[in-house]
């Protein structure tokens, strides 16, 4: 598989008053051509800030980078300048945002912004600008696009405003698309458009796509492979079917068990984790899954577990799937 996208060993902090947070802790995974990753895991265990540390998006300070490497295209994106990403974002790599309604500007019209893109990084004329962006909004299934590129991101449903977000973020064809939680704020109808839309773009143009989301669904509908994050590390990566069929780390195990199911009874509670997440002011040295986990082992607490391999694609890092744990990871 070639591979456009490569991070290796990447570590992130961030400086506050009450002393250093280490919101990514050395991890390494890439993305093919053509590909889609998901990267998963609960509320704050640095999805967001990897996918914004890809496009050197993270405010610095207080943000910084303490190691590691992002590989794009066979050249490290930390030691390009300003100057040389912005010639990268929105051109190379593109960015649809959680929230469309605070990604684009209130003030200027939909078809500006487009059309500011494309001048930017394309050399286009303002004519032939606006004639690509009529053509962006009528692939992403806006309505009447003539009419409603000279309108105002307020005069915009939550759905059409993601689309927008989604034909701006594709204008200039990047070859890697990174979707940060891109239907969140969406009813389940409108987020089945929004996944069957990016899709058919993705096919459309052979790009690359980085997923972040905590929505399961999604993940089974769109990904090629998978990326369980917690507490800033990587815990379990495989392919979709992998890790739907066959988790190994108990995370991974009682992520999944908290999506609700079809056959559930009427009144059954709904499985949630118990516990919560480590302070990343004070990492632990061991597995950050220790406090939470029923499995747990004295080593556990101790040693962060070796990575463990189950296939050419699917890897854990648990001692409970350790050869010398006797079996005790077993399903």
């Amino acid at each position: 598989m070639d591979k456009i996208l490569d991070v290796r060993n990447l570590q992130i902090s961030f400086k506050t008053f009450f002393g250093e947070v280490e919101a990514v802790r050395n991890i390494s995974f890439s993305v093919g051509k053509s590909e889609t990753v998901a990267i998963v895991g609960e509320s704050g265990c640095g999805k967001s800030v990897t996918a914004n540390s890809i496009m050197r998006l993270l405010p610095m300070p207080p943000a910084f980078y303490k190691g590691g490497e992002i590989i794009f295209n066979g050249e490290n994106l930390l030691e390009k300048t300003e100057k040389e990403m912005e010639k990268i974002r929105g051109n190379q790599i593109s960015m649809v945002f959680q929230d469309p309604m605070t990604s684009l500007n209130p003030t200027m019209k939909i078809g500006n912004q487009i059309v500011e893109g494309l001048k930017k990084h394309k050399n286009l004329s303002s004519k032939e600008a606006k004639e690509i962006a009529v053509e962006m909004l009528n692939l992403v299934a806006v309505p009447q696009p003539q009419k409603r590129i000279n309108q105002y991101p307020h005069e915009f449903s939550g759905g059409m405003r993601q689309r927008v977000m989604i034909a701006l973020a594709m204008a200039c064809n990047p070859q890697l698309l990174i979707a940060d939680e891109p239907t969140t704020a969406l009813d389940v109808t409108v987020q089945a458009e929004i996944l069957d839309l990016m899709k058919n773009i993705q096919n459309k143009f052979n790009m690359s796509i980085i997923l972040i989301t905590h929505d399961l669904g999604v993940v089974a509908d769109m990904s090629d492979r998978v990326i369980v994050m917690y507490a800033g590390q990587i815990l379990e990566e495989g392919t979709t079917d992998e890790i739907f069929k066959d988790p190994k780390h108990p995370y991974t195990q009682r992520l999944l068990a908290s999506v609700p199911r079809l056959d559930m009874k009427k009144g059954e509670p709904l499985y949630s984790i118990e516990g919560t997440p480590p302070d990343l002011y004070i990492p632990p040295k061991g597995c950050p899954f220790y406090d939470r986990c029923d499995k747990a082992m004295k080593i556990c607490k101790e040693c962060m577990p070796e990575i463990t391999w189950h296939s050419k694609t699917h890897y854990s890092r648990t001692w409970l799937n350790h050869p010398m744990a006797h079996g005790r990871g077993e399903n």
